[in-house]
């Protein structure tokens, strides 16, 4: 494909995408993409559109998230104004489309590959929410416990007195799981910390738990492993009764990925990503 048309075709992609106010969600109108994907007419396009609807519903996701059904005023000859059928797309309809579409055509090779970056970018938004929250979520779990050995360290416990509180703690929120049980269960390595591969929600419970005990260790005065012991169990059972009362087991739920790892991807994925859009640019560049 020349790079001409590669910067015709980029420039025309995203001249044709819209965006919900309401929503902020990013769309296309079928219409508007049967033109610039070389569809003169629209029953052989819509013809495209039920193959990628058909894709749509055999990956079990919900049509309707993904196509929707509209009216659109548009001008004739006259000057005069009549309704035409048109459909709203997301950039994964779209990219389904673009994969039902015919492969000769050189704007179909284009758009697979450009809703294809879209759908990945979108993706990695996403995960770069959920990496954010679960780091923020890590960090606050992190700090609560470091305040958690300074203080009882100075109320007469060591840090192996700190390490059997936790573990017990953990048993309490993991109906009677210890942290080694649940390293085991989860496949966690000997030398990382159980919460790494711990759900958000998970993570967070333990924190709340460990925020209560340093507030009431300081509050009521308490001294030496067994008192706290009591006050820290004591929280993380009442944690626990809160998830257990939503339907949350923590025992229960599965790990996620580790978290090294996962800013790892996220990262390496978005170097990919950039590169993969330079091409245009860069071509945009020499004319």
């Amino acid at each position: 494909m020349k790079k001409e048309l590669i910067i015709q075709l980029h420039r025309q992609f995203d001249s044709i995408a819209n965006v919900w106010p309401e929503a902020g969600v990013e769309f296309w109108y079928a219409r508007d993409l049967q033109e610039v994907l070389g569809y003169d007419r629209w029953e052989n396009f819509k013809k495209v559109i039920d193959k990628a609807l058909t894709s749509c519903e055999t990956t079990g996701v919900n049509v309707s998230d993904h196509f929707r059904d509209v009216t659109k005023m548009v001008r004739i000859g006259s000057g005069a104004e009549r309704p035409v059928d048109d459909i709203m797309l997301t950039r994964y309809a779209c990219y389904l489309i673009a994969q039902n579409g015919d492969p000769r055509k050189d704007q179909i090779a284009f758009a697979q590959s450009y809703f294809a970056i879209q759908t990945r970018k979108q993706e990695i938004i996403e995960e770069r929410i959920q990496l954010h929250e679960r780091l923020q979520a890590r960090q606050k779990l992190r700090e609560s416990e470091i305040e958690l050995s300074k203080n009882i360290y100075e109320r007469g416990v060591d840090e192996q007195g700190f390490g059997r509180i936790r573990s017990k703690g953990d048993a309490a929120l993991f109906g009677g799981n210890t942290t080694q049980i649940m390293k085991n269960r989860l496949s966690v390595p000997e030398n990382r910390p159980l919460a790494d591969f711990l759900p958000t929600i998970t993570i967070t419970a333990k924190n709340l738990a460990a925020e209560i005990t340093n507030h009431n260790v300081t509050q009521n005065d308490l001294h030496g492993e067994l008192s706290i012991t009591d006050e820290h169990v004591q929280n993380n059972q009442s944690v626990r009764n809160l998830l257990v009362e939503r339907g949350i087991k923590p025992e229960e739920l599965p790990p996620e990925e580790d978290l090294k790892k996962l800013e790892r991807r996220v990262k390496s994925d978005e170097k990919k990503l950039i590169k993969s859009e330079e091409l245009p640019k860069k071509l945009e560049g020499e004319e």
